[in-house]
């Protein structure tokens, strides 16, 4: 997370929470994607185009600062953590563009493989988790210095982040969609949890989350995928590229 001086450091119980909430989502973003690129990459088989594996990079790279971050600040070292938040916030960006590139990017190899179709039904997926995630975590650089929200902001942007893995944990096709978003939306639902056991409240920063990602998730998804609009203007990208 990326803080200023202004952060005042809470005691060491309630910042762990945030390193147990960033080792969750490490292990949601393995566990989903450990059969298709994770567990081939480890064995030396995975074949998959050079964008995959830029965006996969930098995908990895943004959980392992998320996680750093927490650490540091649960830890004290406030110093450094606001030092690396600088950082992070150019690697949030490198996150947005490196989330275009490979939505856009693999929307263009498909169609000129022939598989228009499944081009036009994957592009929604890559473009909806960046509107998502771009505002909240602009948000959470915007209120760096007030940490209750900045905190609580980066959890939100995180996780809206690990609906691909979520949807291809090995069981996902055997859940109802509700099951999955529980899934997803885990870290979040932990972090109010925390939040009613400590204060007696849920801050509306996670309730606001749960909605927004609620509105773009699995179901919204396959509804838009659907939708004319989108099936329009999906065929006009693919015959630019064609």
């Amino acid at each position: 997370m990326i803080t200023t001086a202004a952060a005042i450091p809470r005691p060491a119980a309630r910042r762990r929470l945030y390193v147990g909430l960033a080792l969750l989502a490490i292990a949601i973003a393995a566990v989903g994607f450990w059969p298709t690129y994770f567990g081939p990459l480890v064995a030396g088989s995975v074949d998959k185009p050079t964008i995959i594996h830029f965006h996969a990079a930098v995908y990895v790279g943004w959980l392992a600062i998320f996680l750093t971050q927490a650490v540091l600040a649960a830890t004290g070292r406030i110093a450094l953590h606001m030092k690396l938040g600088r950082f992070a916030i150019g690697y949030g960006v490198l996150v947005i563009v490196a989330g275009l590139v490979a939505g856009f990017g693999m929307f263009v190899l498909r169609v000129r493989a022939g598989a228009v179709a499944e081009a036009q039904g994957r592009l929604i997926g890559p473009v909806l988790d960046m509107l998502v995630f771009a505002p909240v975590f602009a948000a959470a650089v915007y209120y760096r210095r007030k940490p209750e929200l900045h905190k609580r902001l980066m959890i939100v942007a995180t996780t809206a982040l690990l609906i691909a893995a979520a949807t291809r944990i090995p069981f996902a096709e055997e859940l109802r969609r509700p099951l999955v978003y529980l899934v997803w939306t885990l870290p979040i639902l932990l972090a109010m949890a925390h939040d009613f056991w400590r204060h007696r409240r849920i801050h509306p920063i996670y309730v606001g989350g749960l909605v927004v990602l609620a509105l773009e998730g699995p179901i919204s998804r396959a509804a838009l995928r659907q939708s004319e609009a989108v099936r329009d203007a999906t065929a006009w990208l693919a015959s630019l590229v064609a």
